[in-house]
């Protein structure tokens, strides 16, 4: 399906969750997981491993579909009133289908214990190790039985939680540019932060793995229209046609060497990157908040030395890293002369190898060739540093997919 055409979707889907489906689809869980596991109500810390393999008696793989990187712990009752056995109905657009999936939940914000005593995807119960409620210790995340739910890629999802009360903080990606949704006692309303849902894998016959993005919001998608699935790794699983998922670990305002919005990509690295299911190459495009907030990292060099050790880690579990060059924001209330120059040191120094297996020249692309401390006017959205649809479907097309792939065909028609 078009990712234009995800809104009839969209809305066949919150129409039919307003009352939750019964428990139709345990049967299929059991197809993926043998025998019917124990209820619990606590997870094991084993349970959170991310695994890339396949189900025994099976074929194919699992590969995350779509995953957004947990952001804050932020209140939850920001409509004025107690958000009492609320049900949060998370809408996610995949890369990749298949033909049964599975989500992680996060509590990594916490400060109590999230209770979920109801979960579906596309209305079909979720459960974890065989019960349908499930308790996420503050500070862990847990992975759900498999369920048996077609997926299909470059579609709206509905991903939706029922929660018992309104304790908090809620572990949430917040400014994710797509409309979800909260039902309450007083209503439904919209939301556009995606609540506890971290990761949807699904079990694939014929996508060969998942491409992880880290970055900040120029990968999160700021500048973008909502709804429309405009971010540049949107673009990118477009390009890919369903042979490589896209998960996008985007954070607005991540830095590399210092927390800020968001831990620090070092300090996220594994969780958001080396452990999402069936990865196979990372794509990292970070530095120009270290450039241009406050404090300012002023030693090019520290950067680069950030971004060679994502890159070495990555190495580590075998994967090839792909990263960009730091687009110029003239213009932007931050810009300074003395921090354009680290900017470009920065690129020179990613320029000249030895940090990435291969570079994405964003940079190059982007800026006014006219005035190239600037960015290129038509891919601007008007604050000087992040772009507009036009401009992500620039990014988005600028990889080499030989490289992000070297395994497959070096064309669109993956």
């Amino acid at each position: 399906m078009p990712r234009r055409q995800g809104y009839a979707l969209l809305i066949a889907l919150v129409a039919g969750t307003a009352a939750l489906a019964a428990a139709v689809a345990f049967t299929g869980s059991l197809l993926f997981s043998g025998s019917r596991p124990q209820p619990v109500t606590a997870p094991d810390p084993r349970s959170v491993a991310r695994t890339p393999a396949a189900p025994a008696h099976s074929t194919g793989l699992w590969a995350t579909t779509w995953a957004a990187a947990p952001v804050a712990g932020g209140a939850d009752s920001s409509d004025g009133s107690a958000l009492h056995r609320r049900t949060i109905r998370n809408v996610v657009h995949t890369s990749i289908g298949g033909d049964a999936a599975r989500i992680t939940l996060s509590n990594v914000f916490g400060t109590r214990p999230l209770v979920v005593e109801h979960a579906t995807v596309s209305s079909r119960p979720v459960t974890f190790r065989g019960a349908g409620r499930v308790t996420v210790a503050a500070g862990g995340q847990i992975v759900s039985d498999p369920v048996a739910v077609p997926v299909a890629a470059d579609s709206d999802l509905v991903v939706t939680l029922r929660t018992p009360t309104a304790e908090g903080p809620v572990t949430l990606h917040g400014r994710s540019h797509q409309t979800s949704y909260v039902d309450t006692a007083w209503g439904t309303r919209r939301t556009e932060d995606w609540r506890y849902l971290t990761a949807v894998d699904v079990h694939t016959r014929t996508a060969a793995g998942t491409i992880a993005v880290i970055g900040d919001s120029l990968t999160a998608g700021t500048g973008s229209t909502l709804d429309t699935n405009s971010r540049w790794p949107d673009v990118l699983a477009d390009r890919l046609h369903g042979r490589y998922g896209v998960a996008n670990a985007g954070i607005a305002g991540n830095r590399i060497l210092r927390d800020g919005s968001g831990v620090r990509a070092g300090a996220r690295f594994d969780r958001d990157v080396l452990d999402i299911a069936g990865v196979k190459t990372v794509v990292i495009a970070l530095g120009i908040n270290d450039v241009q907030q406050s404090p300012q990292e002023t030693d090019p060099q520290r950067i680069a030395d950030a971004l060679r050790s994502l890159t070495q880690r990555a190495h580590a579990d075998g994967l090839r890293v792909v990263g960009a060059t730091l687009m110029p924001y003239e213009g932007y209330r931050t810009w300074t002369p003395a921090r354009d120059a680290v900017r470009e040191q920065v690129n020179a120094l990613i320029r000249t190898g030895g940090i990435f297996d291969h570079v994405i020249d964003f940079d190059a692309a982007a800026r006014d060739p006219h005035r190239p401390t600037r960015l290129h006017p038509a891919w601007d959205s008007g604050d000087h540093l992040h772009l507009n649809d036009a401009g992500y479907r620039l990014l988005g097309s600028l990889a080499d997919l030989t490289e992000l792939a070297p395994e497959q065909p070096g064309s669109d028609q993956l």
